[in-house]
């Protein structure tokens, strides 16, 4: 079967001009999160012509997917349009397609090679044929315009993710027919088979409506993405989902962060009704899941607020990645601005090197004549260095990385100089900081850049020169004196007090003593609200 893509057409929306070759999609201007310039037409009020894949892994649970196939049969959105991939991960027995089914629907087998929600929907996703993939959960009963609902968004722009809404319905499975899910959602009336059901994830719902439906969220939109109905343009999915293994819980967490670093916009649908058919682990095993999924969100997601509590630590994917062009300079003007990053307060970074490195080579050479001799210093200086790396030529951005910090050598970076940057960053809500007055030896001779910023001015399409313009457009800049961040050099700055080591002795003694007050009022919290309350207020305030 061959999945179509195009534009929308008809009553409630414009013509759009998608690149049937490509599968490249409209890329209008969209400032940080806001998507309030788009505007998606009424459900049934338009003709779609975009294709999508349902993408649904599954492992066991073989009732609960005969009912989600059951409602994905009576869809608005046209069956022509719309494939369904079922993933198998290795059940036991095996999953089979139930006679009640979308017309288009094939179940494939999970690669052997990995297992988990996120190794079978990159297995779907590869299998999939359609321009948009939608992910849901295999024990989710979706309403009759679930899909269209999602998918009229993606008509407007190729770079967002959108998020449907669910509520745990505590109906049993046991007692739905497939053959009546599929009548009762066709008619419209799947509230009324399962009810109203539990609001899944209820500080999901207080942060929509302290944003505006996100439109405020900025940085913040990825924290409420879920997988269990959710779906992006192919491009944007394989790029986010990568090669990588996932976590086996909290998976559609690093999927929705790294959706964000590639520059999407997130979108919530509520239009898009879905009933999770019996409460989700995360929710019944709550702290028990939270305790399994940190250590891997941790090393994968640098803006997982827990994180800060072990700040002296290097992670998989560091909080910022600092290029430093040592071409042509000298050893001490160098170890300047290394040694200042490297002894900042922010050791959550990955400084690269760039330089003629092919030049320190084993042989004999001249010693204090050496022409090469800059060069040999650096990097005997830092070869031993483990949050520092030798590159030939400035590597392009790491997009699982947030921030970008380029510097020239000369300057001592002050010890708070990237927590400055990158904090100056997040209150503004700039996708560029830029220096006052530091030394302009190269053209610039220090920026900070939001990796999400730069992603999406790429994907709109601007080049080299007009990159900086668009992220202004998207983001916005902001600019910093030159004191706030750099030192004068040779001296590293403001020389720190004689008695820092007691005063920070105190200072951690301090925090100490109210990190266990604040636990005791955490535990306490929990008792009382059983814990979603407590997740609300603990676990989203900390940042």
């Amino acid at each position: 079967m061959a999945i179509s893509d195009g534009s929308v057409r008809g009553r409630g929306s414009t013509d759009t001009d998608t690149d049937t070759d490509t599968g490249r999609g409209p890329c209008p201007l969209i400032r940080r999160n806001d998507y309030s310039v788009l505007d998606p037409p009424p459900l049934g009020g338009w003709d779609p012509v975009l294709g999508v894949s349902v993408v649904i892994p599954a492992y066991g649970g073989q009732e609960k997917l005969d009912l989600t196939l059951a409602s994905l049969a009576a869809q608005s959105y046209p069956a022509g349009l719309t494939e369904v991939v079922v993933v198998d991960d290795g059940s036991d027995p095996p999953l089979v397609l139930p006679p009640v089914r979308p017309e288009h629907t094939r179940l494939v087998r999970a690669s052997p090679r990995g297992w988990g929600p996120g190794h079978a929907v990159r297995t779907g996703a590869a299998a999939a044929q359609a321009p948009v993939v939608l992910r849901l959960d295999a024990d989710m009963v979706v309403a009759r315009e679930h899909v269209e609902a999602q998918m009229r968004w993606h008509h407007l722009a190729d770079y967002l993710a959108v998020m449907g809404r669910f509520a745990a319905t505590d109906v049993p499975a046991a007692t739905l027919d497939p053959e009546v899910v599929r009548e009762r959602v066709g008619r419209g009336e799947a509230a009324a088979l399962l009810g109203d059901g539990t609001a899944a994830l209820e500080w999901v719902e207080e942060l929509l409506e302290a944003t505006d439906g996100l439109r405020s969220a900025g940085h913040r939109a990825w924290e409420v993405f879920t997988g269990a109905t959710a779906s992006a343009r192919r491009e944007l999915f394989e790029a986010a989902a990568g090669e990588v293994p996932d976590p086996v819980m909290g998976e559609d967490s690093v999927l929705g962060y790294r959706l964000a670093q590639r520059g999407a916009v997130f979108v919530p649908e509520p239009a898009a009704r879905g009933w999770h058919l019996g409460t989700p682990t995360t929710e019944r095993r709550g702290d028990e899941a939270a305790r399994f999924a940190r250590p891997f969100m941790e090393n994968r997601v640098p803006r997982k607020y827990t994180r800060r509590r072990a700040p002296a630590r290097t992670w998989e994917v560091p909080f910022a990645d600092v290029v430093v062009d040592t071409t042509g300079r000298r050893f001490a003007d160098v170890a300047e601005t290394v040694d200042g990053l490297l002894c900042g307060d922010t050791f959550d970074i990955r400084i690269r090197l760039v330089g003629e490195w092919s030049r320190v080579t084993p042989g004999r050479h001249a010693v204090l004549d050496d022409p090469a001799a800059d060069v040999r210093l650096v990097h005997e200086c830092y070869r031993a260095e483990p949050r520092v790396e030798f590159v030939p030529a400035a590597p392009e951005p790491d997009p699982d990385v947030p921030f970008r910090l380029l510097v020239s050598p000369g300057d001592r970076p002050r010890p708070g100089a990237v927590r400055a940057l990158t904090g100056a960053a997040e209150r503004r809500g700039a996708g560029l900081v830029r220096v006052r007055g530091a030394r302009a030896r190269r053209p610039e001779a220090l920026r900070l850049e939001r990796t999400a910023a730069f992603a999406r001015a790429r994907h709109l399409g601007a080049d080299a020169v007009e990159r900086d313009a668009v992220v202004a457009a998207v983001w916005g800049v902001h600019v910093m004196d030159r004191d706030e961040v750099l030192g004068a050099s040779g001296s590293g700055g403001q020389a720190p007090p004689a008695d820092w080591e007691d005063t920070l002795r105190k200072a951690r003694a301090k925090e100490d003593r109210w990190r266990a007050e604040a636990d005791r009022w955490e535990r306490r919290i929990r008792a009382l609200t059983r814990g979603r309350l407590a997740r609300l207020l603990l676990g989203r305030r900390r940042r």
